[in-house]
C-alpha cells in the first residue's frame, strides 16, 4: 500500500505559490495521478507514463520540493515514490505581500550583463573554454556570454544587469541587498593589489568595497582544476540598501536609501557593477559565476519587506 493518508494537508499563504507551479505541468499531474493507488518506482512511472527516466525524476522532484510526493529506497536501491496527501486546500492570499516569503531572491549569472564598458586586458571563461579571446574586448558581445562563469577587467570599467522586480506595488521593502563574489584583476594574480570596486543601483552610487587582491594563493573550491596560475577565488560582499541609507559589508557606505532607486514594479532595476576611472585604486575586477571560485553564486538581488 502507499504511504499516504486522506487528511487534508492546509497551503499556507506564502506557499501557494511554489505548489501552483508544482501542480500546473501536465506530466507532474500524471505523476500524481499515477501515485493515487500505489508507490512506484521511478523506472516504473516512466513505463507507465511512456516518458524517459531522466524527465520522469526532474518532475519527481519538482514534486517533491512542493510537499506533494515523497520517496524512499527500495530493496533494490531504487527510488520508490509516494503520494503525501489526496486533498489539498490553499490559503489564498487576501492583500499585497501575503502570498510573499520575507525575503524575495532574483539570481542573475553573470554573464547575462545588459551592457559593459571594458578594455584589455579583460576576458570571460565558461564552464569548459574561453568565450572569444582574452584581452579582445569584443568578446564581451559575443552571443556565448551568457555562460560566463568568470569575467574579468583591468583598470576602470564596469557590466551591468536589468533585475526584474518581484515585489508587487503596496508592498513596502525595508532593504535591498546585492551580493557578490569579487576580487582584483592584476596579470595571472597578485596577492598585494588592492581595487575599488563599486555598485550603482538605478543610477545611484551605493559604494565600494577595497579588494585588498587578486586571489591566486590557493585553489578556489570549484575553480576547475585546469585553471592553473590565475585568480581562483574572490570575497563575497554585499552592498545594501535600507531606509536609512546604504552600507557595503555592513559599514556605513552613503546616504542613498531606499526612497531614492525610484524603484517600480513594471521597470527593470539596473544593477552596474564596476570600477571607476578617479578610484584611488582603479585596478580592475573579477566577478566570479556559480562554477568558479569559493561560491555557488553569481549574482543574487534580495528584496527583504515588511510581512
Amino acid at each position: 500500500m502507499a504511504e499516504q493518508t486522506d487528511t487534508t494537508k492546509r497551503i499556507t499563504k506564502i506557499n501557494v505559490q511554489e505548489v501552483a507551479k508544482a501542480l500546473a505541468g501536465d506530466l507532474r499531474l500524471r505523476i500524481i495521478e499515477a501515485l493515487g493507488e500505489s508507490e512506484l518506482s521511478i523506472s516504473q512511472l516512466a513505463e507507465a507514463l511512456g516518458v524517459a527516466q531522466p524527465t520522469v525524476t526532474i518532475n519527481v522532484q519538482l514534486l517533491e520540493s512542493a510537499g506533494l510526493v515523497e520517496s524512499k529506497q527500495g530493496v533494490n536501491r531504487e527510488k520508490i515514490c509516494y503520494r503525501t496527501y489526496d486533498t489539498i486546500v490553499f490559503d489564498l492570499p487576501m492583500k499585497p505581500g501575503e502570498g510573499l516569503h520575507g525575503e524575495e531572491e532574483v539570481r542573475m549569472g553573470i554573464g547575462m550583463y545588459t551592457a559593459c564598458q571594458v578594455e584589455a586586458p579583460c576576458g570571460l571563461i565558461g564552464s569548459d573554454e574561453m568565450i572569444g579571446c582574452p584581452d579582445d574586448p569584443r568578446a564581451f558581445y559575443d552571443p556565448g556570454r551568457g555562460s560566463a562563469s568568470l569575467l574579468w577587467f583591468g583598470g576602470s570599467g564596469h557590466v551591468e544587469y536589468h533585475f526584474p522586480n518581484p515585489v508587487p506595488p503596496g508592498v513596502e521593502l525595508n532593504e535591498l541587498r546585492l551580493s557578490a563574489e569579487v576580487c582584483s584583476e592584476a596579470p595571472g594574480f597578485d596577492m598585494e593589489w588592492p581595487s575599488d570596486i563599486a555598485v550603482w543601483i538605478n543610477g545611484s552610487f551605493i559604494g565600494e568595497w577595497r579588494s585588498p587582491s587578486d586571489f591566486g594563493d590557493r585553489k578556489g573550491l570549484l575553480t576547475p582544476s585546469r585553471w592553473l596560475g590565475m585568480t581562483q577565488y574572490g570575497k563575497l560582499t554585499e552592498w545594501k540598501v535600507g531606509n536609512e541609507g546604504s552600507s557595503v559589508n555592513g559599514e556605513g557606505s552613503s546616504s542613498v536609501k531606499l526612497e531614492d532607486l525610484n524603484l517600480h514594479f513594471s521597470r527593470p532595476i539596473v544593477v552596474r557593477i564596476g570600477v571607476k576611472e578617479d578610484a584611488v585604486n582603479a585596478r580592475g575586477l573579477n566577478l566570479f559565476g556559480e562554477q568558479f571560485g569559493d561560491y555557488p553564486q553569481g549574482l543574487k538581488l534580495t528584496f527583504v519587506h515588511k510581512t
